[in-house]
């Protein structure tokens, strides 16, 4: 089919469109916007297609004329049919440039009127093609659209070819996309034929999980579950179109699949392979279902599971593309996720038990025994249960919590409904339901863990169950505890007088009051009371939990009493779990060492918490360590490293809903020191936005400290004093005086400066430095002499503000932090541009720049570079006349005025004095209004009348 002009809105291509697809979307327009071609390449139901509209959409605007055409199997032994439908409606309008040969052999091709054929008419053809794509383009850009080129008659793609390798510097560009299967993805190799020399490869690959729950929320299947958006993905194994189809099939069904049981697959996709399933033995299927039931089949495993002819089934599967062969690799690998998944629910109930009996016996593993003896039997029996909870304890222990809960469910199920009162005191149904809960806690999947401890209240009636089925529920809740507000009445009535199950209800509190009310004091008098009333109740655990939250308020807010609960909360005997906690006693003295500038002890014990809470798979534990470990790399200096962190910590919180947050706000700080600025804006008002919605006062403070770093690095002083001065009311209130904690005071007092308000800063400065006296915080002393140096330059004491900043500078370098080190250089550098005489271009910003780059501080570097390009800044040379007019200004107000008078434009104002223009042009306004004047002009004219006198 021939387009003319066929968008209507081409500028506005729907996001919806690329969802997922952001970054090959943006390489294959950039491509074609500089006039390339582009070739999109990937598996059935990727996404090419729609890819494809959404680059057509957005590129016709350009394009005077559109050709399109979209290849079918079924028609591709057709000659000419893609040719037809690309120059069917535009033949007329340049078929009279064409030369009669010419003009006679296309118009029989496309007509199909005569006999023409490549072997007879071959060159006409070629030619003809050549020359109905060189009149087009003559009268503005043509854009030739192809879809699904693996279908393409085989008499189009060569004419195609042939001229695409001709058209020259004709304004001619083609979109094409063509499926391949592997994922390497080299069949496209024979399609570039069909394209221009100048031709992007594209591969659209398979979704990650973040991606497919953004699809599948975009296309509304919201009520999924976050483990069941995990098997979804690993199903469909990122493929877009098989994910919408297996999300779609889920929200339609009235019965959803329990944990540990595969997903149901839907009638469109068995279709895709059922077949070629249809195409094996019986036996060989047989074969297949046992290998799709089993985690990690091998020959070994199918001959132990009875199938004795598997090495023949599984060959004759592999030549059908069932499974993909890999000699080096033993076990056995279905070519799609998707097969399997199909051919296990295609399978008879009986036949799928029989499969799980025979893997019961034949599985190594005592976890996998156990599973596939639960799926292998019906109904409630007290020695398969007893299994499964033997199994979920291995699985466990083994670092898989995930496992674990699936597990606890199944042995929850088979538990007959009265074990609790049998002979033994065997745990019940739902006291196995609660631990597969609080597995599921850690694992991260924390819907399912509510979804269990909701369950279990609809019917409990003893206090212990009650009140731990609603710890499950808070934690579940994360730090968005003011949706769990009611919660607190109703299991305190549950929890009575008995000392352990209060002391589990007022460590929540502990936390409800730091998170939701921002008051450290109530805080730490809960964590207080909690760990005293799990000391009474002999609860180790708790009484440790409860001590580390203590001792962590105690140090944020610079409470003498940090050491002391500290030591506490380390004594023996101490509990695995807790010691790799993020919430344990380990961090709370991880904690201690970054704000006590005990650097490379810091690293050393949030290294070996992260190792350790990676053996035992605690996701949210794993999300908070990347992020503390990111952390110090970063007040160390490494930005690089601290940059990677950031942002495996941040995928690794969008995958699981963990900690997105905290997570954003750590990968902003990250950014904006040494990876891209906007990023970092957009990602600390992402972590506000969290904190925000959570009611989180603590972290709503942290995203707004690095908001304002953010601004400030991105030149915006303004912005940042606002974001600042907000966190600083924030702390405040909550009651934490610590300087160390989030360590913005000295961004505040720096960014004061630069608007004109020196007073405030130092005013800031000095509070600050009582309270990092009396704690001792060295880290934070030398930042804070740092921007007092800052405060002195603006009033004129030059000489005493350089030799602040070289002792500022000397020390953040003994005590390691590398970038505020190199900041300190930086501010000495621009004072020393600054001095009569001093030398031009690079040279004095020579120890900043070498400082920023062994930091990899390439936001830094940049101000470096604009410093280096705006020249040395001149000192005020003004008459002592002029400079009594500009008396009544701030200090800001009277450099920039200074400036206004030498003639200089409101951006080399503000690339000299490292300040946004929006800045100067505040600034401005104030002193035309100070001096009485109202323009620029009017300065201009104050000066030169004053030096005339």
């Amino acid at each position: 089919m021939t387009v003319r002009r066929d968008f209507k809105d081409p500028a506005r291509c729907r996001p919806d469109l690329v969802i997922g697809r952001e970054e090959p979307f943006a390489e294959a327009r950039e491509q074609l916007a500089r006039g390339g071609s582009v070739l999109l390449h990937g598996p059935a139901g990727i996404g090419k297609s729609t890819v494809l509209r959404a680059l057509a959409a957005d590129n016709a605007g350009g394009a005077p004329t559109v050709l399109r055409c979209s290849a079918t199997e079924s028609e591709s032994h057709l000659p000419f049919l893609a040719l037809a439908d690309l120059f069917g409606l535009v033949l007329e309008r340049v078929c009279g440039a064409l030369p009669a040969a010419q003009r006679t052999a296309l118009e029989s091709a496309l007509t199909g009127r005569g006999e023409s054929t490549l072997q007879r008419d071959g060159l006409a053809l070629r030619l003809a093609v050549l020359s109905v794509l060189r009149a087009l383009a003559a009268e503005g850009p043509v854009l030739v659209v192809a879809d699904d080129l693996q279908w393409l008659d085989s008499a189009s793609a060569e004419l195609l070819g042939f001229a695409a390798r001709r058209l020259g510097d004709a304004p001619v560009q083609m979109l094409c996309a063509v499926r391949t299967e592997g994922t390497e993805g080299q069949e496209y190799d024979r399609h570039l034929r069909a394209c221009p020399p100048d031709t992007r490869v594209v591969r659209l690959g398979p979704f990650s999980r973040t991606q497919v729950s953004a699809l599948l929320d975009h296309r509304g299947y919201t009520g999924l579950s976050r483990s069941t958006v995990r098997d979804i993905h690993r199903t469909s194994d990122g493929n877009p179109l098989f994910a919408l189809e297996l999300g779609r099939a889920l929200a339609e069904s009235p019965a959803r699949p329990r944990p540990g049981e595969p997903l149901p697959v839907p009638t469109s996709l068995r279709a895709l392979v059922l077949s070629r399933l249809e195409m094996l033995s019986d036996d060989a299927r047989r074969t297949l279902l046992v290998a799709s039931a089993g985690a990690r089949p091998t020959p070994a495993l199918l001959h132990a599971a009875g199938r004795d002819h598997a090495e023949e089934e599984t060959a004759q599967a592999a030549a059908l593309g069932l499974l993909a062969t890999d000699p080096e690799e033993p076990a056995l690998r279905f070519a799609h996720p998707l097969i399997s998944a199909a051919l296990y629910a295609e399978a008879p109930a009986h036949e799928r038990r029989a499969a799980h009996a025979a893997l019961s016996t034949a599985a190594s593993d005592p976890i996998e025994r156990a599973r596939h003896l639960a799926l292998a039997t019906t109904g409630t029996d007290p020695e398969v249960a007893a299994r499964l909870a033997e199994a979920a304890a291995l699985a466990r222990d083994r670092g898989a919590p995930s496992v674990a809960a699936s597990l606890g469910l199944l042995a929850a199920r088979r538990t007959p409904a009265d074990a609790a009162d049998a002979a033994g005191g065997a745990p019940g149904p739902d006291e196995r339901r609660l631990q597969a809960a609080e597995d599921a806690i850690t694992a991260g999947e924390a819907d399912l863990a509510r979804d269990i401890a909701r369950e279990v209240l609809t019917r409990a009636t003893v206090p212990a169950e009650r009140v731990r089925a609603w710890m499950v529920v808070i934690e579940a809740a994360g730090q968005a505890l003011g949706e769990v507000d009611a919660v607190f009445p109703q299991v305190l009535a549950d929890a009575g007088d008995d000392p352990r199950l209060l002391a589990l209800v007022h460590y929540q509190l502990a936390w409800r009051e730091l998170v939701v009310d921002g008051d450290f004091g109530k805080a730490r008098r809960e964590a207080a009371h909690a760990a005293d009333l799990a000391a009474r109740g002999a609860d180790r655990r708790t009484e440790l939990m409860a001590l580390a939250f203590q001792s962590s308020t105690e140090t944020l807010m610079g409470h003498p009493a940090a050491p002391a609960t500290i030591k506490r909360a380390l004594r023996e005997p101490q509990d695995p779990f807790v010691a790799c906690h993020h919430n344990g006693a380990g961090m709370a003295r991880f904690r201690w060492l970054l704000m006590s500038d005990q650097l490379p002890e810091a690293r050393k014990s949030i290294t070996g918490l992260l190792r350790e809470a990676r053996r035992r798979g605690m996701v949210e534990s794993e999300v908070h360590f990347l992020r503390f470990l990111a952390d110090t790399e970063l007040r160390s200096g490494h930005c690089g490293r601290a940059l990677d962190l950031a942002r495996e910590s941040l995928r690794l919180a969008r995958d699981s809903g963990i900690g997105e947050g905290a997570s954003a706000m750590l990968a902003s700080l990250a950014e904006a020191s040494g990876g891209d600025v906007e990023r970092a804006l957009a990602l600390a008002r992402e972590a506000a936005d969290h904190a925000e919605v959570d009611g989180d006062q603590m972290y709503l403070s942290l995203a707004l400290a690095a908001f304002g770093y953010a601004q400030s690095v991105a030149g915006d002083a303004a912005g940042a004093v606002r974001s600042l001065r907000r966190v600083r009311e924030l702390e405040q209130g909550m009651g934490i005086t610590d300087p160390a904690r989030g360590r913005w005071h000295g961004d505040l007092a720096e960014a004061l400066v630069r608007i004109g308000e020196p007073g405030e800063a130092q005013e800031l400065i000095d509070l600050t430095r009582v309270h990092a006296l009396r704690l001792d915080r060295a880290g934070v002393l030398a930042v804070l002499d740092r921007a007092e140096a800052l405060v002195r330059a603006a009033r004129g004491e030059h000489e005493a503000a350089r030799k602040q900043l070289a002792s500022a500078q000397a020390r953040l370098g003994r005590l390691g932090y590398g970038l505020e080190e190199a900041r300190a250089a930086f501010a000495l550098a621009r004072l020393r541009a600054r001095r009569p005489g001093a030398a031009p271009g690079h040279a004095p910003y020579d120890e900043a720049a070498r400082l920023f780059r062994r930091c990899r501080a390439l936001p830094w570097l940049r101000q470096v570079d604009t410093a280096v390009a705006a020249g040395p800044v001149e000192p005020d040379t003004v008459s002592a006349d002029t400079s009594a007019a500009l008396d009544g200004l701030a200090s800001m107000e009277r450099q920039v005025a200074s400036l206004v008078m030498e003639g200089a434009t409101n951006r080399e104002i503000a690339a000299r004095l490292f300040i946004s223009v929006k800045t100067v042009e505040a600034t401005l306004t104030r002193v035309y209004r100070k001096l009485g004047i109202r323009s620029r002009v009017d300065i201009v004219r104050l000066a030169a009348g004053r030096r005339t006198r």
